[in-house]
């Protein structure tokens, strides 16, 4: 790693052969503390490449282990994190508002780092048990039409990162893989990133993908429609610049996304608008965000008819009812 590391000091930059070797090297234990804290101080003093992020992230698919999930047509709903905007779990709320659209979902996720709370703190607050078990994933899924991926069971091989991330407490580059690496290989996704040079970066490497995708980010920041501002969504069909009134959305601000400041806060904020009790920002950016994930999968659907699915799902209690029926799966 020496070498290594006086390499990227120098400014240089790594091909994606031998940033697939570093870290797989990083999962097998090879470097210390000190070591793999440097590494990951050099992508946050400057930007990753495209070649860099292809081989990390070929090397996260290597080590993880897979669920075969291709007998559900599933999308997932993944957001980079580091966003820095303590917003309630919109990401994972959209999720069961996809679900009970009729839509599967294959939701991948891991305890916040960056952040309060991750999808992955929230939803084993309201009871979920965390499972690699591919039968009961499959289950979830035809029962529920929703499972959940918590990374750290299908990804074991960064048990040995973990510390240092949660000591470091700022957004890395595994903020920046997560949406990449679901171990379900789901050949739909929404993806909201931290910011518009990244957005392009994976606009580039999913552009040769088989994937049906959506890459959002709020010009004013937010890694997911944030109804705040004009977004960006980079999708199949190319680049388009949008805003809550193009959607036909009330525009929120900034306090009405707030998601607290404990797990317990964000476990209370997210059921209440499950339960349909939520305000009506907290509402529309929800449906928005779950709208954008049915579209991704119904292309030819106009964006106002799949935010009034997410709507109606929303308000029904179609989705509170999916993660009912997920709880007791």
């Amino acid at each position: 790693m020496k070498e290594d590391l006086e390499y990227l000091f120098e400014q240089k930059t790594l091909t994606s052969e031998r940033a697939k070797v570093l870290l797989v090297n990083i999962a097998e234990g090879r470097y210390n503390a000190s070591q793999l804290a440097s590494f990951l101080t050099v992508f946050i003093m400057r930007s990753i490449t495209v070649e860099e992020l292809a081989g990390f992230r070929d090397a996260l698919l290597e080590l993880c282990i897979k669920v075969d999930l291709s007998d559900f047509d599933t999308i997932d709903l993944c957001g980079t994190g580091g966003d820095g905007k303590d917003t309630f779990n919109i990401s994972t709320l959209a999720s069961f508002v996809t679900a009970g659209a009729g839509v599967k979902v294959a939701k991948h996720g891991n305890y916040g780092v960056s952040s309060s709370c991750g999808s992955s703190n929230v939803i084993q607050y309201i009871g979920y048990e965390f499972t690699d078990n591919p039968d009961k994933l499959k289950s979830q899924i035809d029962k529920a039409g929703i499972c959940f991926l918590h990374a750290p069971l299908f990804h074991p091989a960064m048990k040995n990162i973990a510390p240092t991330r949660k000591e470091m407490g700022v957004k890395t580059f595994f903020n920046m893989l997560g949406p990449m690496v679901n171990p379900s290989l789901p050949k739909n996704q929404v993806v909201g990133v931290f910011n518009l040079e990244l957005a392009r970066k994976y606009a580039y490497l999913y552009q040769d993908s088989e994937k049906h995708y959506a890459i959002i980010h709020a010009l004013d920041g937010y890694d997911e429609i944030s109804l705040t501002g004009k977004f960006k969504v980079i999708s199949n069909n190319g680049e388009q610049l949008l805003s809550p009134d193009n959607l036909g959305l009330n525009q929120a601000k900034a306090q009405d996304l707030y998601g607290g400041s404990t797990v317990e806060e964000a476990g209370k904020i997210f059921m209440e608008i499950l339960a349909g009790n939520g305000s009506q920002a907290q509402n529309e950016v929800v449906a928005a965000n779950a709208g954008m994930a049915i579209k991704c999968m119904f292309p030819d659907m106009a964006m106002e008819e799949s935010i009034g699915m997410a709507t109606e799902s929303l308000m029904s209690g179609s989705a509170l009812r999916c993660l009912t029926s997920l709880l007791a799966t």
